[in-house]
């Protein structure tokens, strides 16, 4: 195994012609215990830097002016013979995710950063390619005897296949999605990871707020309030039943009846959903805020899966997503919208105003409704 004390001593190089991401990038790198923290802001510079000092690690912004990262990493390519890029991809462009591993990244963080998934990700990447490095200096150094080279890289290459396929699929998994479910398919099947719900409810939420914070307050600080806030929706979702799908800067999504169908679906999306109003109203309270969420809620068809090759992600897609952020981006700040699919499905524990019919370009007219909270309330 890689001592960790070697990881933290490995070298990262920053690449973001943004200096708010890369210093709180360096933050929390170093933070973290990390010692060899390097930066440019110039993406021209990059393939002259690796040259001179061999980073173990890249992590590369894809979009920045004169050269992105994509070009960066054909240059990279020149340098690494091997074939193998050293470089986290960092992007806020869904569909530059799998264009990036194509190109040969090893793996992707998204904009906003999620500070614990970087870390998380920056040291499982660290950790295999120390791993690689130390199984090839062990081959070179068995070299005197080819029966001893033998019988190590079976032994070496057995714990190296340990260390990607479990510690990176079962374990990290394991921790995300339930057990007796998609955690123990992708293990036994690995090509079978999408299933096909006909009846799901979607919850996106938007917290409203932060423009009049972003002059006064420093990034670092932003990212903590936000990580505070949705670790209370966290607990939200796990009370209702609810399974957290991602976030994406100042929103939040979470998903009712995936990746086990429920009955009750829409009811419990609609229970998180006041929850998370007041909940956000008791964090105001405590910290002198003026925050308020947008929620919007549809129910309907979804495509719900793991994606990715080393690191995974359970994601839904399908049209109950695209109604749901309709009724999100549509909404009104410190209150519920939800689709006309879901208010059929929400009986007497509730009350609801009818909104009436909105004009959603590309979806034409939708009749929707506000959740304006609980009977008996």
């Amino acid at each position: 195994m890689v001592d960790s004390a070697e990881i933290f001593k490995a070298g990262l190089l920053i690449v973001d012609d943004q200096e708010a991401n890369v210093l709180l990038l360096e933050r929390t790198l170093s933070g973290a215990g990390y010692v060899s923290v390097a930066s440019t802001r110039d993406p021209r510079a990059v393939c002259e830097l690796h040259r001179k000092n061999r980073y173990d690690l890249i992590l590369l912004d894809l979009q920045m002016p004169l050269m992105d990262g994509f070009e960066v990493m054909e240059g990279l390519k020149k340098i690494e013979k091997d074939g193998y890029l050293p470089v986290l991809v960092i992007t806020a462009q869904p569909d530059h995710k799998l264009r990036a591993l194509r190109a040969g990244a090893k793996d992707f963080v998204s904009k906003p950063f999620d500070l614990a998934e970087v870390l998380t990700r920056v040291h499982n990447m660290l950790e295999v390619r120390l791993y690689a490095r130390a199984l090839e200096q062990t081959v070179q150094e068995l070299e005197v005897s080819r029966e001893l080279i033998r019988g190590k890289n079976d032994e070496l290459k057995k714990l190296f296949d340990q260390v990607v396929a479990e510690r990176k699929i079962s374990e990290r998994l394991a921790l995300h999605v339930p057990p007796n479910s998609i955690a123990e398919r992708l293990q036994a099947r690995p090509d079978m990871t999408a299933d096909s719900f006909a009846d799901v409810t979607v919850l996106i939420a938007d917290v409203v707020g932060f423009a009049q914070l972003t002059p006064a307050v420093p990034p670092g600080r932003l990212a903590l309030i936000l990580e505070e806030i949705f670790t209370l929706f966290d607990g939200l979702a796990s009370e209702r039943g609810l399974k957290r799908i991602k976030t994406l800067g100042n929103s939040y999504m979470a998903a009712s009846g995936v990746p086990e169908p429920s009955a009750d679906h829409a009811a419990r999306a609609a229970h998180m959903s006041l929850d998370m109003i007041e909940a956000l109203g008791r964090y105001n309270e405590r910290t002198a805020s003026s925050l308020q969420v947008r929620i919007g809620i549809s129910t309907g068809g979804v495509v719900a899966g793991v994606i990715g090759r080393r690191l995974f992600l359970y994601d839904v897609w399908g049209d109950a997503v695209n109604t749901a952020s309709r009724m999100e981006s549509h909404g009104v700040a410190g209150r519920v919208q939800v689709s006309e699919s879901t208010r059929r499905r929400l009986g007497e524990p509730f009350l609801l105003e009818e909104r009436g019919v909105l004009e959603v370009e590309g979806e034409g007219d939708m009749k929707t409704s506000f959740l304006a909270g609980r009977n008996g309330a």
